[in-house]
C-alpha cells in the first residue's frame, strides 16, 4: 500500500468517526485544540524559526519570508480564529427545505459533510490550523499538504492539533500532514479519487494551474488575485489615495492586496503625483506603468503585456489610465482573476454598473480589497477564496465544506 493510499484509507475512517460527532463535542474539542495550541506556543514558534532561517538562507523575498513567519501575536490569532469556528453554527444537520409531495413523501434536505477533503498549500502555515478547524467543525476529516519551506511549522501544529484530539477520545486521523513534499506525491494526492471527495489547492498560479492540469479529484480553485482598482473620474481622489496605499502596502504578499491600478484620463494627472507622493511615505512601490501613466510619475517603469496579467506579492504595481468607464470595465474583465476589484466614484450609477458587469467574486465600492476575508465577512476562518463559480464563490466558510443530502419518509407508497 502507498503512503497516500494509507493516509487516504485513514482519512475515509476517520470522517465516519466524526459524522457521530455532535455539535456541543465538536465546539469542546476545538475550544481543547485551541488551548493547546496557545499553551505549545514556544515549541511551534522554534520549529518555524527553523523554516525562516531556511527561507532566509535560500534567497526568498522578505515579503515571501513575511508569509512564513509566526511570531506570539500570529499565534495568538490563529487561537482565535479556532475559537470564532467553535462559535459559530453548525451548518450540518441543517435543513434546506423539508416539503411533503403529491405521493405524500416526506421529503427533507440537509446539510452533510463532504466527506474527505485533501488540501495544498504553500508557505502560510496558519492555513493549516484553519483549514483544520472548519473542516472539523463540518465533521469532514482533511488531509494537508504544505510546501517545503513551512514542513517545520506545519508538522509542529498538526502534532499538537492530533494529540489534542486524541487526548479528547477522538480519532486524531482527523487531520493528517503530507510529510512527504516531493511533487511525486503531492500528484498521488491529486488522483486519490478513492479516498477524497475534494481538493483545495491555495497558493500562486503555478500551484493552482498543476492542480487543476492533474488532478482527478474535483478541484475548487482558490487563492490567485490579479486585484484591480479603478479611480473613477468622479473619485473624492483623497480616499482613492488611502485606499490604494492600504491595498497594495498592508501586506502585499496576500491575495486580496492590490496588483493593478487603473486611472481616470481626467484626474490622472492629479491623482498619480499625489500617490506617488503619499505611497512613498509608508514603502517604496515600483510603478510599471503604460505610456500616459508613464509621462505623470516621476518615478516608474514601462509596464509589459506580462505585467497586467501578473499578480506580484509584492511591492509592485501596474498602472493604466483610461477613457471611461467602460474602458475600466473591458480592462478588468480582461485580465481578471476572478477574486477581488474595487472601483473609487462618487458616482451611484457608476458603482452600480462596475459591481454587476465586473465578473469577480467581490466587487467593492470605495473600500480596501484587503477585506475580502472569511474572518471578515463573519465566516470565521476561510479554508479559501474560491473564484470559480461552481459549488462555493468568494471567501469559502463553513457551509462552502458541505454538501446536501435528501431525507425521504414513507408509508408503503410504491411508483404507479
Amino acid at each position: 500500500m502507498g503512503y497516500i493510499d494509507e493516509l487516504g484509507q485513514q482519512a475515509k475512517v476517520a470522517s465516519q468517526s466524526l459524522a457521530k460527532l455532535g455539535t456541543a463535542q465538536k465546539n469542546q474539542i476545538l475550544g481543547q485544540v485551541a488551548d493547546a495550541l496557545l499553551a505549545e506556543t514556544d515549541a511551534i514558534l522554534a520549529e518555524n524559526a527553523r523554516d525562516v532561517a531556511k527561507a532566509k538562507d535560500n534567497g526568498i523575498s522578505p515579503v515571501m519570508v513575511d508569509r512564513l513567519r509566526l511570531d506570539a501575536k500570529r499565534i495568538e490569532g490563529i487561537v482565535e480564529g479556532v475559537r470564532q469556528v467553535a462559535d459559530l453554527p453548525d451548518p450540518i444537520g441543517q435543513v434546506v427545505r423539508g416539503y411533503t409531495n403529491l405521493d405524500g413523501l416526506k421529503i427533507v434536505q440537509k446539510r452533510v459533510p463532504l466527506g474527505v477533503i485533501a488540501m495544498i498549500f504553500e508557505s502560510r502555515p496558519n492555513v493549516s490550523v484553519d483549514a483544520f478547524s472548519l473542516a472539523f467543525k463540518t465533521s469532514n476529516a482533511i488531509i494537508l499538504r504544505g510546501g517545503r519551506d513551512a514542513i517545520h511549522s506545519n508538522t509542529a501544529l498538526v502534532t499538537v492539533i492530533r494529540k489534542a484530539l486524541a487526548q479528547a477520545g477522538v480519532d486524531a486521523n482527523a487531520v493528517q500532514l503530507v510529510e512527504d513534499t516531493s511533487h511525486a506525491v503531492a500528484e498521488e494526492l491529486m488522483q486519490a479519487i478513492d479516498y477524497i471527495d475534494v481538493l483545495i489547492p491555495r497558493g500562486g498560479a503555478r500551484l493552482i494551474q498543476t492542480v487543476k492540469e492533474k488532478s482527478k479529484v474535483p478541484v475548487i480553485e482558490t487563492g490567485v488575485g490579479n486585484v484591480h482598482i479603478y479611480v473613477d473620474d468622479l473619485a473624492d481622489l483623497d480616499m482613492a489615495t488611502k485606499i490604494v496605499i492600504n491595498a497594495k502596502t498592508q501586506r502585499p504578499s496576500v491575495c486580496n492586496a492590490a496588483e493593478s491600478l487603473l486611472v481616470h484620463e481626467a484626474v490622472a494627472d492629479q491623482f498619480l503625483p499625489q500617490l506617488e507622493r503619499e505611497i512613498a511615505k509608508v514603502h517604496p512601490v515600483t510603478f510599471r506603468a503604460d505610456d500616459k501613466a508613464l509621462a505623470i510619475f516621476q518615478n516608474a517603469e514601462a509596464a509589459s503585456e506580462e505585467d497586467y496579467a501578473t499578480e506580484f506579492l509584492d511591492y509592485v504595481m501596474s498602472v493604466k489610465v483610461v477613457g471611461s468607464l467602460d474602458e475600466a470595465i473591458d480592462w478588468v474583465n480582461r485580465y481578471t482573476t476572478h477574486h477581488s476589484e474595487a472601483i473609487i466614484t462618487k458616482d451611484l450609477e457608476h458603482a452600480e454598473r462596475f459591481q454587476d458587469e465586473v465578473d469577480a467574486a467581490a466587487v467593492y465600492v470605495n473600500a480596501s480589497t484587503r477585506f475580502t476575508d472569511g474572518f471578515v465577512f463573519g465566516l470565521g476562518a476561510e479554508i479559501g477564496i474560491s473564484t470559480q463559480k461552481m459549488h462555493a464563490r468568494g471567501p469559502m466558510g463553513l457551509e462552502a465544506l458541505t454538501s446536501t443530502k435528501f431525507y425521504i419518509n414513507g408509508q408503503g407508497q410504491t411508483r404507479q
